[in-house]
């Protein structure tokens, strides 16, 4: 793979320790070996109904979560199994939920799309395009109800930008300056049309503008560059200023779902993306130029990581299916009178 060259914008960054870099580096492996273990098991029919991978955007949520603290919450929609790892969740129980087993997160319920996670203020993985916006306000307004200094990372996709309960959201949360941030997780192909063809503008950070929400761009395939611009919206929030908006342009390699054969851009677009662009790339090469690691270092480390990523795997094939008696748990409604 040929070598990346940092951005000019990379390169003005403030100077990471070699600590952090590996840390970055191993967090975004971890995602893009799980992720293509995910796609290995659902072309074995052991992963059912829809399977959104996160290959390509793995800086995203790596830099987001470099930039939280203990107590703050996260909510996305159903690309989610990255920010699920990101944030501490354990690979079996994610993995076990993928194939619809008892020791999954769920409990072998939600499979690729719904899973939550209380202990790492997680809140789903969301199927309805959008519907999680309102709910990361929410989860926001608590806080401020509480008196807490939390911030929530509430994610979505250039496609649910243009939904309208996206910008119902925005106004509340300004009213209310609740500490939410808005990361709009542009992979510029929303589920199969690119971004040109679909929105008037090309700058979704400035969404927010009519209802006084700052906002910016950031180039999500630098993982330096999304947790500056993390630690920037954070620092916001936490002052009291009310919610921030993060357009992060990333790229996603794989199609929109595993059914999805992404005939509406070219095999060399996406060979050049990850050529030029890849993030985990990056940090590589910086780990490297920089003498805090050898070829044998990263060897180690991605040997670790597959070790962790197959045990997941044989962690789900072992865990069992719920039993029958689970469809009648976890289930609210008010009784009929």
């Amino acid at each position: 793979m040929a070598a990346r060259k940092p951005s000019a914008k990379a390169a003005s960054l403030p100077n990471v320790s070699a600590e952090e870099l590996t840390t970055y580096y191993r967090d975004m492996l971890l995602i893009r070996r799980f992720e293509e273990k995910a796609g290995q098991l659902y072309g074995m029919g052991l992963i059912g109904g829809f399977c959104h991978l996160y290959i390509g955007q793995e800086a995203v949520v790596v830099g987001l979560e470099a930039a939280a603290s203990e107590g703050d919450k996260r909510i996305t929609s159903y690309r989610d199994h990255g920010h699920m790892l990101a944030c501490g969740m354990d690979p079996n129980g994610v993995m076990a939920e993928l194939t619809g087993r008892e020791g999954g997160y769920s409990k072998g319920k939600g499979g690729s799309m719904h899973m939550f996670s209380k202990e790492k203020h997680f809140y789903g993985g969301h199927g309805i395009v959008g519907a999680q916006v309102p709910l990361g306000a929410g989860l926001a307004f608590a806080d401020k109800y509480k008196g807490t200094d939390r911030v929530t990372f509430t994610y979505f996709g250039d496609g649910a930008a243009n939904q309208g309960q996206v910008y119902e959201t925005f106004n509340m949360a300004a009213l209310w300056a609740l500490p939410v941030i808005f990361v709009i997780e542009n992979n510029q192909y929303a589920m199969g049309t690119a971004q040109k063809r679909s929105t008037s503008t090309p700058d979704l950070h400035t969404r927010g503008e009519a209802f006084g929400i700052p906002g910016e761009a950031v180039d999500g395939m630098d993982v330096l560059a999304v947790k500056a611009a993390g630690d920037k919206a954070v620092k916001h929030c936490r002052s009291g200023k009310g919610p921030y908006i993060l357009e992060i342009k990333t790229y996603r390699y794989r199609g929109h779902s595993m059914s999805d054969p992404a005939k509406y851009r070219t095999r060399e677009e996406v060979q050049k993306m990850r050529e030029e662009r890849d993030a985990i790339e990056h940090v590589r090469e910086m780990l490297l130029q920089g003498g805090h690691a050898t070829e044998d270092d990263l060897k180690a480390i991605d040997k670790e990581i597959k070790a962790i990523v197959n045990a997941s795997a044989d962690f789900a094939r072992e865990s069992p299916e719920p039993s029958l008696d689970e469809l009648w748990t976890d289930i609210y409604a008010e009784e009929a009178v």
